[in-house]
């Protein structure tokens, strides 16, 4: 019984074993697929291709989410034409719909608020940025033509010289094999690998640094956004009100309405826009900053970030950034003039129209029912949003040809 004991336990010691060393395989065999895929993505593939079959198969699977999910109950479900056309829509910002908003059930609003995160310009460049790291993880490779990979720091021309210079010297029999070895040259092209390597490092860690960085921008940006239009929407009893009537959840509608003006996409959860919020002045104010930061502004505040995290933490990763904005290869990442002159076009533009906008729509049919100060933030609002998101706190129809014209231009002028 003893020895069919022990034996027993022997096959089991040997089962664990070899489970585990075929475990390690299939891991390593896993890592190893994943990393041949990446390797393709970023160095074979275009990425106008990337990104195209990124958002067919987000758009599909967007629009099999919605399919499955059951609208709103007493409501027609829609069409799957229309389903796939809010799929695509809500993947590329677009916000055109073929569907009342009303018409989605709680859990296809936060499908679709999914859609509008991941397809948002803010999030798709994050990825851009992971694909861009991955290029780094390879360390560089150093081959037989020593003079081509030297050349990027400008020594080609020394080493050039100098070897000509040796080779004459070998020739004519004045130097030897060992001082060969020990010429400066040698020693100046392994202290380049070392040099070249220790920049490659830099520029992964700083890579490395700044995803981190808009991944962390875009969860306080959307989670204090949320927070505070959730809080505000419990607090004032008419926007409670609205949406109790409605029967629209309030953190859905506030992670909803957040995500979409964030990512300028301009959907609402509610039939009429913001029209039904138009006299909620405060959540109007909420709303204006995420539509700027999460477009033209949001390079000027990325770089104002990284200023400050500089200076706070003194790491060289914020250094090499702001003094390598353009080696980065993120296109959202600019110079400290340009972010300047950017920043100051953006408010001068929106000062223009606002002033252009109040002018002529003071004491127009457009704005009846409007206080003074609910006036003011209503055409901030809305000649934020015509320039940027789409969202309206008024009746479009109802405003002066010369405005609609002005918001042409103004949308021709993103």
């Amino acid at each position: 019984m003893s020895n069919t004991i022990i034996c027993f336990g022997r096959k089991l010691e040997h089962f664990s074993s070899t489970s585990r060393s075929k475990l390690s395989c299939f891991n390593q065999s896993y890592r190893g697929l994943i990393s041949t895929c990446f390797r393709f993505l970023v160095f074979r593939v275009n990425p106008f291709w990337v990104q195209l079959a990124y958002f067919i198969v987000l758009s599909l699977v967007g629009f099999g989410a919605l399919k499955m999910s059951k609208p709103k109950s007493g409501s027609v479900s829609p069409k799957n034409i229309d389903l796939f056309f809010t799929s695509v829509s809500a993947t590329t910002v677009s916000s055109m719909s073929t569907v009342e908003m009303e018409v989605f059930s709680n859990t296809q609003l936060i499908i679709i608020t999914i859609l509008m995160l991941v397809g948002g310009e803010v999030f798709t460049s994050m990825l851009g940025l992971l694909l861009g790291r991955f290029r780094f993880e390879t360390p560089p490779s150093f081959d037989g033509d020593i003079v081509n990979s030297i050349s990027n720091r400008g020594l080609q021309s020394d080493y050039s010289l100098t070897s000509k210079n040796i080779a004459q010297e070998v020739e004519l029999g004045r130097i030897t094999f060992s001082a060969l070895a020990n010429e400066k040259p040698i020693n100046d092209l392994e202290s380049n690998k070392n040099l070249t390597s220790d920049i490659k490092s830099l520029k992964y860690k700083a890579t490395r640094c700044l995803g981190y960085l808009v991944f962390g921008y875009l969860l306080v940006v959307h989670a204090v956004g949320s927070s505070l239009v959730s809080m505000y929407v419990s607090l004032v009893s008419s926007a409670r009100k609205t949406l109790k009537t409605k029967g629209i959840d309030i953190r859905t509608f506030s992670f909803f309405t957040v995500v979409s003006t964030f990512a300028n996409c301009g959907f609402v959860p509610t039939n009429e826009n913001m029209i039904v919020f138009k006299k909620n002045s405060g959540l109007l104010l909420l709303l204006i900053p995420q539509i700027l930061i999460g477009n033209t502004l949001y390079p000027a505040c990325l770089r104002a970030l990284i200023w400050v995290l500089d200076k706070m933490t003194k790491k060289v990763e914020f250094s090499y950034i702001l003094k390598n904005w353009k080696e980065m290869g993120y296109s959202h990442l600019l110079s400290s003039v340009h972010s300047c002159f950017l920043a100051a076009t953006v408010f001068g533009l929106t000062l223009v129209q606002f002033i252009l906008f109040c002018s002529m729509e003071w004491n127009s049919e457009t704005m009846d029912g409007f206080s003074s100060y609910q006036k003011v933030v209503g055409s901030l609002f809305q000649v934020v949003n015509s320039r940027y998101a789409g969202e309206s706190v008024v009746d479009l129809s109802t405003i002066s040809s010369a405005i609609l014209v002005l918001f042409v231009v103004m949308i021709k002028r993103k």
